[in-house]
C-alpha cells in the first residue's frame, strides 16, 4: 500500500484583539500547533486555604469579534495534582466584554493551602463561534428519544455509588 500523505490540521485563525494591563503580564499563548486552549496566567500572587475562592485578575483584556464567544476553562493538570479549579467552569467572555478577564479560583484539596505567583498559567480561554437562539414559546415540546430523562438518566456510572442523599 503507497504512503499516503498526511494532512495538515485545518485550524481556522480569529484575530483578537488583546490589552496588557501592565507589560509583566503576558498575552494568552497556545502551548501546542492546534491546541483549542490558550494559557491565562494570573496577574498578581495569592495563597488560597483549602476551599477558599477568590477573583483573580489575569491582566489580560479582549476584543473577541461579533459572532464569537471566549470560555475560560480549568488547566486540567492543576485541577488533578493541587485542586485548582474554576467556580464558574466555563467563564463566558462575550463578544461586547472589553474588560480584564478574571477567574474565580477555588483550592478544592481539603487540607493543603496553595500558593500561586504572577504569571502562573491557571486557565485556558477558548474563543468558538456561538450562534444566538431564537427562543419560540410554544404550548408542547416535540417528542424524543429522551424526552425528560436528564441527570444520568442513560447510564454509564459502572459501579458509581453515592455514600450521601440522592
Amino acid at each position: 500500500m503507497p504512503d499516503l500523505p498526511v494532512p495538515e490540521p485545518a485550524t481556522p485563525a480569529v484575530e483578537v484583539p488583546v490589552r496588557l494591563t501592565s507589560p509583566e503580564d503576558a498575552v494568552p499563548t497556545y502551548a501546542l500547533p492546534g491546541d483549542a486552549g490558550a494559557d491565562l496566567a494570573i496577574a498578581e500572587d495569592l495563597e488560597l486555604a483549602p476551599f477558599q475562592r477568590a477573583l483573580v485578575g489575569t491582566g489580560v483584556a479582549v476584543a473577541i469579534p461579533e459572532g464569537y464567544a471566549g470560555f475560560v476553562h480549568p488547566r486540567s493538570g492543576l485541577a488533578h495534582r493541587l485542586g485548582l479549579s474554576l467556580v464558574n467552569a466555563p467563564g463566558t467572555i462575550d463578544a461586547g466584554y472589553r474588560g480584564e478577564i478574571k477567574v474565580n479560583l477555588v483550592n478544592l484539596d481539603p487540607t493543603t493551602p496553595l500558593t500561586l505567583r504572577r504569571g502562573d498559567r491557571v486557565a485556558q480561554l477558548v474563543v468558538q463561534p456561538v450562534v444566538q437562539a431564537r427562543f419560540v414559546p410554544v404550548e408542547q415540546l416535540p417528542e424524543s428519544a429522551r424526552g425528560a430523562g436528564g441527570h444520568g438518566s442513560t447510564g454509564g456510572h459502572g459501579s458509581a455509588q453515592s455514600k450521601g442523599p440522592t
